[in-house]
């Protein structure tokens, strides 16, 4: 029973055996109930006073999670956004950590929303990181409850999400001015990685002779994903049309070559869509046509949250629900 306060009391062995001494003392004329109450108590009073002692601010605390995070595996990215949604709540919350309430949080978020007037999606996004910090600090006994226990995931309305048709996916092939755009484009559809994967991605990952890369996802777990004999032709034809030597399997139009960025994907993707008069044309949105198909085809829902890299088969569940030509397809096949 008394193994967790401990953690708190490293160090100070007369309080550790003050501590010992007095539930024991007690054990004789408490319940089990009381007991754990009473623990819970002593923990609350004197963990508040080892950490006064520390004086850790809210600004080591936040450093002190994101290194925590760094360590697991978490992309620059994620850290990013980590770092800047947690700072510009310290910035509004201006009390210590260990004082903040679920109150505060509660008035925070809606204060945020009405201010920002964003959407519920992008206010549960900040809540969820909001309440990762709170959870670790919790598991790491900075504090005894995360105030954000009560704070739940807020219902949001689940729209339908587009696709790119066959049409419009040949129509953007068709418009590539340069065989590089030309296998971003197919290997992107064909395999349904994520942009980062992409850019990742050197001419050494590539199998030709199988059709298959290596690509690292999130969390640096390591994946295979398969392409089509198209992305095969046009990939091996942009490699051999290239004169720099960087290993990098896409690259900077200009000279020196450097390895392509993300934004850079982006931006090429978005040019080409908006240049056909084609609305919402993003790498994402490859991915999301990619799984569509491949449900809508038959394809196991296990085998699609394999090749995405979904560690939830619910995330892969989402993709399942976009195509309602398929359901429609279905009742028409086995109940009507």
């Amino acid at each position: 029973m008394v193994a967790g306060m401990l953690v708190f009391m490293k160090g100070d062995t007369s309080m550790e055996e003050k501590v010992v001494s007095i539930l024991n003392e007690m054990a004789e004329y408490l319940s089990v109930a009381q007991m754990k109450k009473l623990q819970e108590v002593m923990l609350k009073n004197f963990s508040e006073k080892v950490v006064e002692k520390k004086q850790i601010s809210n600004e080591e605390y936040l450093a002190m999670f994101i290194a925590a995070k760094s360590i697991e595996g978490c992309s620059k990215r994620t850290l990013l956004y980590y770092k800047s949604t947690i700072e510009t709540m310290l910035k509004e919350v201006t009390i210590s950590i260990r004082k903040i309430t679920t109150e505060d949080l509660r008035q925070y978020l809606a204060d945020y929303q009405k201010r920002n007037n964003c959407s519920k999606v992008t206010v549960d996004n900040i809540r969820r990181n909001i309440s990762s910090f709170f959870s670790w600090l919790e598991e790491e006994n900075y504090i005894l409850k995360s105030p954000m226990r009560r704070i739940h995931k807020i219902k949001t309305n689940q729209q339908v999400k587009e696709v790119i048709s066959d049409e419009d996916i040949e129509k953007l092939r068709d418009h590539c001015n340069c065989k590089r755009d030309l296998a971003m484009i197919d290997l992107l559809y064909s395999t349904g990685i994520r942009v980062g994967e992409l850019v990742n991605l050197n001419i050494s990952d590539v199998d030709f002779e199988a059709r298959e890369c290596v690509v690292f996802g999130k969390g640096g777990k390591e994946r295979r994903v398969y392409f089509d004999a198209k992305a095969k032709l046009h990939l091996k034809s942009y490699i051999e049309s290239r004169k720099d030597d960087n290993p990098a399997l896409f690259v900077t139009l200009d000279s020196p070559n450097d390895r392509l960025k993300i934004s850079g994907v982006e931006i090429r993707i978005r040019q080409l869509g908006r240049s056909l008069n084609l609305t919402k044309i993003h790498p994402h949105k490859f991915r999301r046509t990619m799984a569509t198909r491949a449900i809508d085809k038959g394809m196991p829902i296990e085998q699609v949250q394999k090749i995405l890299g979904h560690s939830q088969i619910d995330t892969t569940m989402q993709y399942a629900m976009v195509n309602q030509s398929n359901v429609k397809a279905s009742h028409k096949k086995f109940i009507s």
